[in-house]
């Protein structure tokens, strides 16, 4: 799987309150509508400039906070393709793997807010079209590509009759 976007560069520490703003606790049943202000704390203009297919890219320990699965799934629903960063916090590492959205740890130092990028998820390889550059991740296990895939983990369990590959 081939995904391509734009960057939308981030720090270190972006919590899920910066995700999923906690004074909009009020829409968490209504998640497309909470997803129009997608990462708002933390980039206010992001909701509404961001494309489908764009990249979240950080810091260290993204998605610190509450283990709710409102911050991962309006990411998703917006349309972010993939989030990239040094280091995730583990419940929101699980709980985006398991809605279906791709996390990446990898360097992301060298990738500016803007630049386009193309990401390989079979081989592992980030690469930055407007700087010509490539940059290496670890590929996720075999069955997190299939959950992937799939469209998360309650999908894949659909498709499978169960947790089987």
């Amino acid at each position: 799987m081939v995904l391509r976007g734009k960057a939308w560069k981030f720090g270190d520490g972006i919590s899920t309150d910066h995700i999923a703003p906690g004074r909009l606790f009020h829409l968490r049943s209504n998640l497309p509508e909470l997803a129009k202000h997608v990462m708002e704390d933390a980039n206010p203009e992001f909701a509404s400039k961001m494309e489908k297919g764009d990249f979240i890219v950080a810091g260290k320990n993204f998605g610190l906070g509450s283990s709710r699965e409102h911050a991962p799934a309006i990411i998703k629903i917006a349309g972010v393709s993939a989030v990239l960063a040094k280091s995730f916090a583990r419940i929101f590492f699980r709980n985006a793997i398991n809605l279906g959205l791709p996390v990446l740890i990898c360097d992301t130092d060298g990738i500016d807010e803007g630049d386009e990028l193309e990401v390989d998820m079979s081989a592992g390889k980030i690469r930055d079209i407007t700087k010509g550059m490539e940059i290496e991740f670890v590929p996720l296990p075999d069955i997190m590509v299939k959950i992937l895939n799939d469209g998360g983990l309650l999908k894949h369990i659909e498709k499978h009759g169960g947790f089987g590959v």
